[in-house]
């Protein structure tokens, strides 16, 4: 899977699907964004958002993800 990497720890990682796409951070900034990703109507998992085309993610929300993501590895 793609991603993006501080050193040798992965911060980020993403994907596309035939009808989605995912974005994949640090469980715990999924869980300190969960009522943002709830309000927005987006699908998560314990790692993961999942969104489409029609329903993208928002850039705010994958800036928060990926920097929560990257203090919660020390970074």
């Amino acid at each position: 899977m793609p991603g993006f990497q501080i050193e040798e720890t992965i911060i980020a990682g993403y994907a596309a699907f035939s009808k989605q796409c995912g974005l994949y951070v640090d469980p715990g900034a999924i869980a300190a964004h969960a009522d943002e990703i709830a309000s927005l109507k987006l699908k998560a998992t314990k790692t993961g958002v999942t969104f489409s085309v029609s329903k993208p993610i928002t850039e705010e929300l994958v800036e928060k993800l990926a920097i929560s993501s990257r203090r919660k590895k020390g970074f």
